[in-house]
């Protein structure tokens, strides 16, 4: 135990006397060492800290992320809108085409028209349309609306700038037609259909055993001092029912009146 002690004391003795020798130049090249070994741990760990900063710097707050998100959407429903007006104004341009094209071909004397108006009440059996006896539209003897696709009815009243037009789908507007592909005639009139969305014609005083097929087309057949000229489409047969003393068949009108804008009067023959 003595000579661990007597040996710790020589070795303190020896420290303190290396300590005195060794010169203030000595000990800073110990710390450049010191210090050369370490700095590159030092520069790596401020790099990352400058990378994590620019990282940091680069990424956007929750908020404006949200943000960006919002512009986003509200700028996504304005082109889908914007789109949507486009696809319109071709249909709408489309349609005008078509019906100038019908006008040009026609081979009467058409004046255009719109439907402003239509009664709830009489919705299957009268329109309002912006033409009047100024623009040579009158209803003695009634001149017959159509579109490029069809019948619509006949003028019932006029004034200076707006008619009353009877629709073919009221019950007391009647035509002389034929059924194309046969030989079939009949009288058309309007019926009540609570149910459909465009209503429905009936062709009555057909032949028993008329072998008439869904899909065949319906025209005017014009008759000496009738209201209607031959060759106008009116509809399409749905469906056909013998009866006791005749056979009836049931018409798809060819216009959507759901949806009827634009019309044609015909004012004479070209």
């Amino acid at each position: 135990m003595k000579k661990i002690n007597i040996l710790l004391a020589v070795l303190l003795v020896i420290g303190a006397i290396i300590l005195m020798l060794i010169t203030s130049g000595s000990m800073q090249g110990l710390q450049a060492g010191f210090l050369s070994m370490v700095s590159p741990f030092l520069k790596t760990g401020s790099a990352v800290q400058k990378g994590l900063g620019a990282v940091g710097k680069g990424l956007k707050s929750l908020d404006e992320l949200e943000a960006e998100n919002e512009h986003l959407l509200t700028e996504n429903k304005e082109l889908r809108a914007t789109n949507q007006i486009l696809r319109d104004i071709e249909a709408e341009n489309n349609k005008l085409r078509i019906a100038l094209d019908y006008r040009e071909r026609s081979l009467f004397r058409l004046v255009a028209g719109q439907a402003i108006s239509r009664d709830a009440s009489t919705w299957w059996n009268t329109i309002k349309i912006n033409r009047g006896f100024e623009d040579g539209v009158e209803a003695d003897p009634p001149m017959v609306v159509i579109t490029d696709v069809g019948v619509v009815g006949r003028v019932s009243n006029t004034s200076k700038n707006e008619s009353i037009v009877m629709l073919i789908t009221d019950e007391l507007c009647k035509m002389s037609a034929y059924v194309e592909g046969s030989r079939e005639k009949g009288i058309v009139s309007g019926m009540r259909v609570q149910d459909s969305p465009n209503g429905e014609l009936q062709m009555n005083f057909l032949s028993k055993n008329a072998n008439l097929q869904p899909g065949q087309k319906v025209y005017t057949q014009g008759v000496v001092g009738g209201v209607f000229p031959a060759g106008l489409l009116i509809g399409t047969v749905k469906s056909f029912h013998p009866r006791e003393l005749d056979g009836q068949a049931i018409l798809e009108p060819a216009v959507d009146f759901s949806t009827l804008a634009d019309v044609f009067i015909i004012v004479g023959s070209q």
